[in-house]
């Protein structure tokens, strides 16, 4: 039984402000090592739960944040880009048994611990659709087309919230509890990772390959906090005006449109200016 971990960085424990998850900074290097933790705890509990490998792909911004001489040695890690689906990078290979998005946080426009949608702000809303679709949900829905059941999400409470809409089966760990888009209640590391190895240890019987479904076509849509934004997506093939501050596409497949919205995303982040946006 082969598991993915895809971590993202904003949903760990102790996480709570940009300086947490930008690199570079202090705070970011110890931030580091509790991000790692709950990796190593995720990772326990799925081999205590019958797991034979292992993967995590590096799903935080450079994707070069855990620290892989900390990380549990019967694990592998994917890090780095660029890679074909970025956040779930090695889902499509056909030999996964199930998911796991760990450290994840909600969806740009909602309530949550540095809530966002791909880029950090910029964007204010994204659809998938018709339903308002955080990152949980874009990778989920990414995760069905290849038969891979999402088995555990851990994140803030709102994000536990969240992924109770996109991924029912999935067990919730809940590290923190939101106040605030830069303030939580945290539970301490020695806490947060026996909570999520034995979460683990639980969703590693919900995993098991099933028939993929192309279940497309799928529309996006992508709100921007600025129309210049909205302007310079629309220069990827396919992108159209939806509205004021807003573009939409069509894609045959999930594979296709979480690439096309990468596209969107990149496009759309070269063209903010430091202090106007």
């Amino acid at each position: 039984m082969k598991i993915l971990i895809s971590a993202d960085m904003e949903g760990a424990t102790g996480v709570t402000c940009p300086a947490d998850v930008l690199p570079g900074g202090p705070e970011w290097e110890r931030k580091r090592g509790l991000f790692t933790g709950d990796v190593n705890a995720a990772v326990a509990g799925l081999f205590d739960g019958g797991a034979d490998e292992v993967l995590v792909n590096e799903a935080h911004w450079t994707m070069r944040n855990l620290l892989l001489e900390r990380l549990d040695e019967r694990a592998s890690m994917l890090t780095g880009r660029h890679k074909a689906l970025s956040m779930m990078e090695g889902v499509q290979r056909g030999d996964v048994d199930g998911v796991v998005f760990l450290g994840y946080h909600a969806g740009a426009g909602t309530e949550g611990v540095l809530a966002h949608t791909y880029l950090a702000n910029s964007i204010t809303g994204v659809w998938l659709d018709g339903v308002r679709a955080c990152e949980g949900r874009l990778n989920a829905k990414v995760a069905e087309e290849f038969g891979v059941p999402v088995i555990m999400v851990t994140g803030d409470d709102r994000t536990v919230e969240e992924a109770r809409e996109y991924a029912r089966e999935a067990v919730g760990v809940a590290v923190k509890d939101c106040v605030s888009r830069y303030a939580a209640v945290c539970r301490p590391p020695a806490r947060t990772a026996a909570d999520i190895r034995l979460a683990a240890e639980r969703a590693a019987a919900l995993a098991g390959r099933r028939a993929g479904a192309v279940l497309g076509p799928h529309v996006f849509a992508v709100e921007f906090d600025a129309e210049h934004l909205a302007g310079a997506a629309t220069v990827v093939p396919g992108v159209s005006p939806d509205g004021e501050r807003r573009v939409a596409f069509t894609a045959a497949t999930m594979y296709e449109g979480i690439r096309c919205f990468k596209a969107v995303t990149t496009v759309a982040a070269a063209a903010v200016e430091e202090q106007y946006g």
